[in-house]
């Protein structure tokens, strides 16, 4: 179970072959790695399960490799069904155990467990951007001179970079960092980093593309894969408004509109989450929940009602069909504009 979606298993994946299950999405949201905040986003969950099957049979017509199987428990086409789905039916790779002790995660141990498995999970998160928003977390990491920009500093608007950039995360550990490839290389086992960057960039045209007939900026994402018969297979979920960050008309339409609006309203909760991190760091501990004193608060009642609003609208336009019942996608934008 994730802080979004939960699974259900239907067949466990062995050492003879991959398994077979579902994504069950809720309404439930997470920000800043802090898992399950407090309010759920009514409908959240069926506009993510939605986009995320729309852009999954997507990389399949341009035959991108996927775990994808369908929606619903008959794993059944979008196209076939007349309500927005809830669940993505895919194929189950073996999830190996991460240890962790004295400060350390044992990926030797992941990949013994990964070899004797028909397909394993990449412990890998491969993040493209093809802008450099304002949150992004690449500000504080690169220089804009890094990432090809003539510029000195970050200015305080988005800012499109000359070439996408692609770059590798952990994906197990409960501080996600940023690798060199030389460690992410280490980390992702037997799956060639070159294929888990060629596909990620393959999928970042492809939702871009779509995007832009949708009247979306795609700014950047993320991919996670399974490697199962020589083959990187795009999984977990793609393309969505919380796993990638989209714009329209110069606004954010993602979980970045939460993530600013706490970064607003409840500053304390989010300086207490990065000196808890810290603190975790500093002591070698996995879990840095434990040592967050603060707790977030609730969002307004009125916040809540527009940002479902943003997702139901957002998902409407970017698959093109009228999937919920929702404002003009540039009227739930300009709602969300001065949260």
């Amino acid at each position: 179970m994730t802080s979004v979606k939960e699974f259900v298993v239907e067949r466990e994946p062995t050492a003879d072959g991959l398994g077979a299950g579902r994504f069950a999405f809720t309404d439930d949201y997470s920000v800043f790695d802090w898992g399950k905040m407090p309010d759920p986003i009514p409908g959240k969950g069926a506009s993510l399960c939605t986009m995320g099957a729309f852009n999954f049979e997507l990389l399949e017509d341009a035959g991108v490799p996927t775990h994808y199987r369908g929606v619903g428990p008959d794993a059944e086409r979008l196209s076939a069904v007349s309500e927005p789905p809830r669940e993505l039916a895919i194929d189950l790779a073996t999830v190996p155990d991460l240890p962790f002790a004295d400060g350390e995660y044992d990926y030797d141990a992941f990949h013994a467990e990964a070899a004797e498995a028909a397909g394993y999970v990449v412990p890998l998160e491969i993040v493209f951007r093809n802008t450099v928003p304002v949150g992004s977390s690449l500000r504080s990491r690169a220089d804009p001179h890094d990432v090809g920009l003539d510029r000195d500093g970050w200015p305080a608007e988005p800012v499109e970079l000359p070439e996408p950039v692609v770059e590798f995360s952990t994906k197990y550990e409960e501080q996600d960092r940023y690798l060199d490839d030389d460690e992410a290389d280490r980390i992702a086992g037997a799956a060639p980093l070159s294929e888990l960057e060629s596909v990620a960039r393959e999928v970042n045209e492809l939702i871009t593309e779509r995007a832009g007939e949708a009247g979306f900026v795609h700014e950047d994402g993320k991919i996670e894969c399974v490697y199962a018969d020589g083959e990187v297979r795009v999984a977990d979920v793609v393309g969505t408004f919380d796993e990638n960050r989209f714009a329209y008309d110069g606004q954010e339409v993602s979980k970045e509109v939460v993530r600013q609006h706490y970064k607003r309203v409840a500053p304390e909760w989010v300086e207490a989450v990065s000196e808890a991190k810290a603190r975790a760091d500093e002591e070698g501990v996995a879990d840095w929940r434990p040592l967050c004193a603060v707790e977030p608060p609730a969002l307004d009642p009125d916040v809540v009602e527009r940002v479902a609003d943003l997702y139901a609208a957002g998902a409407n336009a970017y698959t093109g069909d009228e999937w919920f019942d929702a404002p003009p996608v540039a009227d739930a934008v300009d709602a969300v504009r001065d949260l």
